[in-house]
């Protein structure tokens, strides 16, 4: 009996040990597969040239990569211990530099046409927002283009977004960014706002030490090469302010300010519904956010400001839920019919690990792990594991809708930082080593790859 006591700790001490290693393997063996199995097979998976990215094999060096390098030196001598000390107004504004720095710096690997050539090409959005002279036009007739043997049919992006996308670089053309560098540094400003709000939104709901230990995971990964080029940046950070006035809904002690943060987060979280027809799924981490927060109350005030914003565009012309199966029909009648869906059911997953960086396998491994022994320390640990796994749930629903073949690098960037939250849960040890992997690996990537977004 004695023996069997003893051993039964032990047994879960070598699991808590292990998970961190298997998610870390199974995010490098994702990758490593989805790389091989096309090539190996002779499967065409149909996106351009470096499966399961949408990128092509291309080494080099440019002005930016000194910059980069400096930056992943400074970041792995001293993140992690200064993510820990600092105060915390200082935290906030070293995470928005420290992020717009990684960001400028790998995009300028390729010189300024790293920020702007993207945005400038013909399947982008930037193009036809310099030509919109007349936005009610543009939604009374959005729909009436989508459809890909439609006179004058949207470009792909259009197209396969609602119009709140294009209505955002149409303001960048009227407040004078309407060049391609212009808006991709506006596109990058931005997107480096993102950790800043997760940061606050985990701090407000009673994680500051789990923000924290985060943070450099937040800021400094992978994820920054397709920040700096692709709009889903910009919707990632929409996304993440309206989780964050929820998550500040959720906590507001007086009325009033709990009705004002959550009709902040119904516009914010409604307009994501008019960026992309994927973003509704935030309204599982919305709930993750309520349920931890244990408040109900703004619900109602945030629901209902969300459904407003998105009635607004009915009656403006644009009616999402007439939108949807047309873009269905156009998505099925491109590219995305070849895909083959046994392949990218998991090799999405694999892209994921690319953009968020493989650690973030061992920060949901012991997510879960956590969540299935119910073993939390602490509140921080109760938070970050709600949000991981809620971020995990938004993933896995995407994947699975048939919706999201190839090119999630770019398209689940407004998940990624959620997901990235369960890196809280790794041990110093593994913080400090996986925060110069995570670095690493971006570098190699951005230096060997010329990726499409």
């Amino acid at each position: 009996m004695t023996n069997d006591l003893l051993a039964a700790p032990q047994t879960r001490s070598r699991a808590v040990a292990a998970a961190p290693w298997i998610g870390l393997g199974v995010a490098v063996l994702l990758i490593a597969a989805a790389m091989l199995f096309p090539l190996l097979s002779g499967l065409n998976v149909h996106v351009r040239w470096f499966p399961p990215l949408h990128a092509q094999w291309m080494p080099r060096v440019g002005p930016g990569t000194l910059a980069a390098i400096v930056v992943a030196i400074l970041a792995m001598r001293y993140a992690v211990d200064l993510a820990a000390r600092m105060r915390w107004p200082a935290l906030q504004l070293a995470a928005f530099g420290a992020g717009l720095a990684w960001m400028l710096s790998l995009a300028t690997v390729d010189g300024a046409k790293g920020l702007s050539a993207i945005l400038e090409t013909q399947y982008e959005y930037l193009r036809t927002a310099r030509a919109v002279t007349d936005v009610g036009a543009l939604l009374r007739d959005y729909i009436a283009h989508i459809p890909l043997d439609s006179p004058d049919n949207w470009p792909v992006h259009i197209a396969g977004h609602p119009p709140g996308a294009v209505l955002f670089f149409v303001a960048l053309v009227h407040l004078g960014l309407g060049s391609g560098l212009a808006a991709g540094m506006a596109v990058t400003v931005v997107a480096a706002t993102t950790p800043v709000a997760v940061l606050l939104t985990l701090r407000r709901l009673g994680a500051e030490t789990a923000a924290r230990r985060a943070a450099p995971f937040l800021v400094l990964g992978p994820a920054a090469i397709w920040m700096s080029v692709s709009a889903d940046a910009m919707f990632a950070a929409f996304a993440a302010w309206g989780l964050c006035a929820l998550a500040f809904a959720a906590t507001a002690r007086r009325p009033a300010a709990t009705a004002g943060w959550a009709v902040l987060a119904g516009l914010l979280l409604g307009y994501c519904v008019l960026l992309s027809y994927g973003l509704p799924l935030l309204g599982v981490l919305a709930v993750a956010i309520l349920l931890l927060a244990r408040r109900w109350s703004p619900l109602p005030w945030a629901a209902g400001t969300a459904v407003l914003v998105v009635l607004a565009f009915a009656v403006s012309g644009f009616a999402w839920w007439e939108a949807y199966p047309v873009l269905v029909e156009r998505y099925w009648a491109g590219v995305a019919s070849n895909r083959p869906f046994p392949y990218w059911v998991w090799a999405n997953l694999a892209a994921l690990a690319f953009s968020a960086g493989p650690l973030v396998g061992a920060g949901l491994a012991v997510a879960l792990q956590r969540a299935r022994g119910l073993r939390f320390r602490a509140r921080d640990d109760v938070v970050v594991v709600g949000i991981a796994l809620a971020a995990l749930a938004t993933v896995l629903l995407a994947d699975l809708s048939g919706m999201s073949k190839a090119e999630v690098e770019r398209i689940w960037l407004p998940f990624v930082p959620w997901l990235l939250v369960g890196t809280a849960l790794l041990s110093y040890r593994w913080r400090r080593w996986g925060l110069g992997g995570q670095i690493v690996f971006a570098l190699a990537v951005q230096h060997a790859l010329a990726t499409g977004w």
